[in-house]
């Protein structure tokens, strides 16, 4: 299992992305990511988007979607667990997005993050992730 001080760092990288996202800056999100990074998605149980293989091709989705919202988004990250295997380090954490515009706070869509990360020049970076959502949004 990862360090106490590993754990933290890791919880750490997923909030920042999260703010990240939020606020706006996308090449910092961008650097979150291995260079050869997999992301995927799946909605409600629907057909599987992706995968989009590639820190580029994940950022070239982010930057589209975040270019079409109009409102104020803000993603929760909570119940951060760890399960090392002998090849891989994966983080399954919870996702809550919530939504402001016109003065009015929505909850979007909730989810589950199923993350491995690695180290990389010795920082802690998203190898793949997999985010599961509970409804469109």
């Amino acid at each position: 299992m990862p360090s106490a001080e590993d754990r933290l760092t890791i919880s750490e990288l997923l909030n920042r992305m999260a703010y990240y996202y939020d606020e706006n800056h996308l090449d910092d999100l961008a650097a979150c990511f291995a260079t050869d990074a997999v992301m995927s998605m799946q909605i409600a149980g629907g057909d599987m988007v992706g995968p989009f293989e590639g820190r580029d091709s994940i950022m070239e989705l982010y930057r589209g979607a975040k270019s079409s919202q109009t409102d104020v988004r803000r993603h929760n990250i909570t119940n951060i667990m760890f399960d090392a295997s002998e090849d891989a380090l994966a983080v399954t954490s919870y996702l809550t997005l919530f939504a402001t515009e016109n003065a009015e706070t929505k909850l979007l869509t909730s989810g589950v993050y199923r993350d491995q990360v690695g180290q990389i020049d010795g920082e802690w970076k998203i190898a793949r992730r997999h985010i599961d959502l509970d409804s469109a949004y």
